[in-house]
This record gives structure tokens, C-alpha cells and sequence, in this order.
């Protein structure tokens, strides 16, 4: 089903530079997993091209990585924030590919804490991790859930972690990879990663 999906999503979007291989991993026999998988590839692909990501309104905010591997460059569409829809995830994250480029290696999706009592959510099988505070100034509380649909994860397809993805070593200390000004300033690595100290999940 992925194999299907995942063609056709590449055939669509042929013309433009998009990941060039089929989802990073097969997931098991749940049939109902690997088609919102599929669907969820069919979907983001097409963001291997980031400008078609700026388009849809993901913007980048923070690149996170730390000893036991890294996220890489967030995207976020604060309107997909709370969404369980495969088709509409809240990040996209990228890795530096060199030459000025970004390359794709997996998407997120990021739910609210909207009170102590809220359900912990749940895609693809999987609970989301969390809570956490926010990546970036503005940025609620939040449970997320990564999924490493393009590049493959040793820790696993939904880890948060991927110990082959990095920020770049080049980037100005403390503002987690970023060099635009837009992206300075936003909330730096090392104080999200302060942040996060003790909270579930990280």
C-alpha cells in the first residue's frame, strides 16, 4: 500500500526535486498503519521542493539536535497544530544537504496540552510523546510525534530522536542552526533544550 502510495505521490511530482526513494520504513502487519502511512507520504512529498513548503505556510522556526541524535530544521504551520490527520502535519523536518539546500527526512505532528486531564493522542498506533514546552517564543505546550518517513531512523520510525540527523556544526552558537534574521529569533537550542530538562519524553 505504501509502495503504491509513494509512487504515485512521486509520479505527480516528478518534475521538481523531491525524495527519490519509497518511505524509510515498512511498518509491520497493521494494514490500517501502513495506509495512513501511505497517505501521509502522498501528502508531504511534494515538500521535498521547501518553497512548495513556504507556499502551504510552514515557516522555519528551529533546528534541535543533541548527544543521542537530532530533529533537524523544524517547518511549522501553526494552523495544522492540534490536527490527527495523516495528510496534515504540523512540521516538516529538514536536514542541511549542502549548497544552501535543505533536504527532507521526516514530518511531526503537534497537539496542544489543552488541560491537566487531556487525553494523551494517538496517530499511526503510536501515543504521542509529551508533554513539552514549546519549541520557539509562542509555541504552547504540546504533545508531538515524529515520524521519519524520508531518511531511516536506527531508534525507530517514530523516535524523536534520529542519530543520523544533525544541525549544522557552522551555525552561530546557541541559535540552534539558524542564520537568517528571522530565524535568530526565534528560541535558541540550548534554551529548549533547558527548558525540556525533566519533562516527559526528553
Amino acid at each position: 500500500m505504501i509502495a503504491r502510495l509513494a509512487g504515485a505521490a512521486l509520479a505527480l511530482v516528478a518534475a521538481i526535486a523531491v525524495p527519490a526513494s519509497a518511505p524509510a520504513h515498512a511498518t509491520g502487519p497493521d494494514p490500517a498503519v501502513e495506509q495512513q502511512l501511505g497517505e501521509a507520504y502522498a501528502a508531504t512529498a511534494r515538500y521535498g521542493y521547501t518553497p512548495f513548503a513556504a507556499e502551504d505556510g510552514y515557516r522555519a522556526r528551529v533546528c534541535l539536535a543533541r548527544a543521542q541524535g537530532g530533529m533537524g530544521f523544524h517547518y511549522f504551520n501553526e494552523s495544522h497544530f492540534g490536527s490527527l490527520d495523516p495528510k496534515r502535519p504540523a512540521a516538516l523536518l529538514y536536514e542541511d544537504a549542502g549548497h544552501g539546500t535543505r533536504r527532507l527526512v521526516g514530518v511531526e505532528w503537534v497537539v496542544p496540552v489543552t488541560g491537566k486531564n487531556m487525553k494523551r493522542p494517538r496517530l499511526f498506533g503510536q501515543d504521542f510523546q509529551g508533554p513539552m514546552p514549546g519549541h520557539y517564543p509562542g509555541m504552547p505546550t504540546h504533545y508531538d510525534l515524529h515520524v521519519w518517513l524520508y531518511k531511516k531512523n536506527p531508534s525507530g520510525l517514530f523516535a524523536q530522536w534520529n542519530p543520523r540527523v544533525t544541525c549544522p556544526a557552522s551555525a552561530t552558537p546557541g541559535m540552534s542552526g539558524m542564520k537568517n534574521k528571522s530565524d535568530m529569533s526565534n528560541m535558541s537550542n540550548m534554551d529548549h533544550m533547558k527548558g525540556m530538562k525533566g519533562m516527559p519524553g526528553h
